[in-house]
């Protein structure tokens, strides 16, 4: 496997001491539990994230596959599945493409993240995502496992996204229609994620990343509950 850096790419780095940084925060996979793999996968998709925010609470968007890639860890993975919870989202949102991280990582890498990879060219919500989740369906395997667990992640992400939501209409004072288009995309989301369990639960049964999906998405509404009573007060 490939992990040079001395070949052109269309992100920007980060200098290291941002780099260690993010390396050492508690909860993620640990530098000296990180395999070459892991750490090429890490340093890569901090370049490619560089300037990415997080839409739920404007974060760091690295944050979001640290998380990926620790539950991955934290369920027992192969390396390889690791390196992917870390990759998963930089074709999608940067300029690398499967062929690059085919040259850097590997096939089964770069054939993982491609499932993982939605279709921006499908416009429509519901259709891009059932074309998603077919391709995962289809794939199956470590396809599915590493799915799971960015389910986990986004569905933890959305009480603060609706709380942020709801603070900018109050702050702006906007009326009903974006209050129900915010609604909407809120309901859109969550069926996104009824439907990525029940698929799941098809072709994994009894994972633990599953079931912990299904907990995650059993508490859900709670949570949003929780952070819309901790913005009133």
């Amino acid at each position: 496997m490939v992990s040079r850096w001395d070949e052109p790419t269309h992100t920007r780095a980060w200098d290291v001491d941002e780099q260690t940084e993010v390396e050492g925060r508690p909860g993620r996979v640990a530098p000296e539990q990180q395999t070459s793999i892991v750490r090429a996968a890490l340093m890569f998709a901090v370049r490619c994230h560089a300037r990415h925010r997080r839409t739920s609470d404007g974060a760091a968007f690295i944050e979001h596959p640290l998380e990926v890639a620790g539950l991955l860890h934290d369920a027992g993975c192969s390396d390889v599945v690791v390196a992917v919870g870390l990759l998963h989202d930089v074709v999608e949102n940067s300029n690398v493409t499967v062929a690059e991280l085919r040259w850097r990582f590997g096939a089964e890498v770069a054939n993982i993240v491609q499932t993982l990879t939605e279709d921006s060219t499908v416009g429509d919500y519901r259709h891009r995502k059932r074309m998603l989740r077919e391709q995962v369906r289809v794939t199956g395997g470590d396809a599915a496992v590493v799915f799971a667990a960015d389910k986990i992640a986004k569905i933890r992400e959305l009480p603060e996204l609706v709380r942020r939501h709801q603070q900018r209409l109050a702050e702006t004072e906007r009326g009903g229609r974006e209050r129900n288009q915010l609604d909407d995309e809120q309901q859109l989301r969550l069926e996104h994620y009824r439907r990525s369990l029940r698929m799941l639960q098809r072709i994994l049964p009894g994972h633990p990343l599953v079931k912990r999906l299904a907990a995650e998405l059993d508490y859900c509404p709670t949570a949003i509950r929780r952070a819309m009573s901790d913005e009133a007060t």
